[in-house]
């Protein structure tokens, strides 16, 4: 994940760049950031576990499972526009108007990160920090190197799940659970 350029962008003028040879962008703090693409590892893992979450979510109608590239407006002036690999919105919270056509002005409830190999501790760690301060209840830490799931409830309250354990929607994702192996399969 890059910066470019120096001047400040607004969520509405993000959402009409012209299409850039398959890049990708972000805005935080009215900042451009551009984003790599990720490797097939990286979109096999996130499409196991949106998928599982998905299914999940549809059949028991719980609300929309996003997937990557979904932005999300999390702040305003300067504006924020985060795309998680995987996102969770409750129904309870889908305005009556359903799903918008361009960013979708609030926090989901639960988001899934999957790290890549160009991504920095650093960079994934702000992410984090981030979509809590900003009002997710859940976050998804997914290491595809170590087949682990960081599972943040908050910044002081954090499971490190591996193979062998179970990841769990917690009262957010009400009754969801599949095996750390599932999604590495």
């Amino acid at each position: 994940m890059s910066a470019i350029g120096t001047s400040v962008m607004t969520a509405e003028q993000l959402i009409r760049l012209p299409p850039d040879r398959g890049k990708r962008y972000e805005l935080r703090r009215g900042e451009l950031l551009m984003m790599t693409p990720s490797g097939a590892l990286h979109g096999d893992v996130t499409m196991a576990l949106g998928t599982l979450m998905r299914v999940y979510a549809s059949q028991k109608k719980l609300g929309k499972v996003l997937a990557a590239e979904t932005g999300f407006k999390i702040h305003s002036d300067p504006d924020t526009v985060r795309a998680p690999d995987v996102a969770f919105v409750a129904r309870e919270r889908i305005p009556s108007t359903g799903v918008p056509r361009g960013y979708w002005e609030l926090t989901p409830d639960l988001v899934a990160e999957v790290v890549s190999p160009n991504d920095s501790a650093a960079d994934v760690q702000d992410k984090v920090e981030e979509w809590l301060n900003a009002g997710v209840r859940r976050v998804w830490v997914v290491y595809p190197d170590t087949q682990t799931v960081h599972v943040y409830r908050s910044l002081k309250e954090v499971s490190v799940l591996k193979p062998g354990d179970t990841l769990d929607g917690e009262d957010v994702l009400l009754g969801f659970s599949c095996t750390v192996e599932e999604i590495f399969a």
